[in-house]
């Protein structure tokens, strides 16, 4: 199996739909032990959730803003396996005033929300866990990611705060390379969770993708996003680091729609 006897840590799991939840369940499938992590009023939700995994898990909180959540968290992974493999960043929060249309008119301290809570905190988690890590010989992190090297209608200051999510990604490759540790992010085309129903207009992403992708893209099928993020973890991407996996159908590689069929 893809990941036998690896040890991982996965955040962001809040309902079964989540990438994060899928992520859990297949790397289960695929042999991997694991602990998901929850906080404030989402906790009992997570909790909730990973007892529908194949194999129900401990939740672990942690807010990753607050250093002793994580430093809890990292306690309790090396009391409970003196090592880990791997870890999902599935983190983003940004204030209702960042989003929506609003870009212009979006004070500094939720442009600065948004960087902290959907970029910066790939590197504190990081961080956090490198010790565990180098306990393993290496390891890998993923992070969840949506790409923005086009401007979205209403994803505003979350757009800007996953653009810098992709060079966090390059950095923490180039520092934590000498350690063994490989540094990628997945960026997903839309699909239909708790987190994307909460930006404006997400009807519009699913429009212009039905109309794009050279795939058919589904908005409620999170695992082939899932399995990448798995490919990520594993050992067959040993040689895979500051990479950003699109799993989006190709809808990034391509300009415009085919258009009506010639006649």
């Amino acid at each position: 199996m893809l990941l036998e006897n690896k040890r991982l840590l996965i955040t962001g799991v809040l309902t079964d739909d989540s990438i994060a939840w899928h992520t859990a369940r297949v790397a289960q499938e695929e042999g991997a032990e694991i602990v998901c992590t929850g906080f404030g009023r989402g906790l009992r939700l997570t909790e909730r959730s990973v007892q529908r995994l194949p194999v129900p898990c401990d939740v672990l909180e942690m807010d990753i803003g607050d250093t002793d959540q994580v430093a809890a968290v990292v306690a309790d992974i090396e009391g409970r396996w003196g090592q880990i493999d791997g870890a999902l960043h599935a983190i983003a929060f940004a204030p209702e005033d960042a989003l929506g249309g609003n870009f212009l008119n979006t004070p500094v301290e939720s442009a600065q929300t948004a960087f902290t809570v959907s970029a910066f905190s790939y590197k504190t988690l990081a961080v956090a866990l490198l010790p565990l890590m180098q306990q393993a010989g290496g390891g890998a992190l993923v992070a969840m990611d949506f790409d923005n090297s086009q401007a979205w209608p209403a994803y505003d200051w979350m757009g800007v705060a996953k653009s810098a999510l992709q060079s966090v990604t390059r950095y923490l490759a180039r520092d934590l390379g000498p350690h063994n540790v490989r540094v990628n992010a997945v960026s997903a085309g839309p699909l239909g969770t708790v987190a994307a129903k909460s930006i404006p207009g997400f009807a519009r992403f699913d429009e212009v993708w039905g109309e794009r992708s050279p795939l058919t893209w589904d908005t409620a099928d999170p695992d082939p996003v899932a399995r990448m993020v798995c490919v990520l973890l594993s050992d067959w991407s040993r040689m895979t680091t500051g990479e950003v996996v699109h799993v989006d159908g190709g809808f990034h590689a391509v300009a415009t729609g085919p258009g009506p069929s010639e006649t």
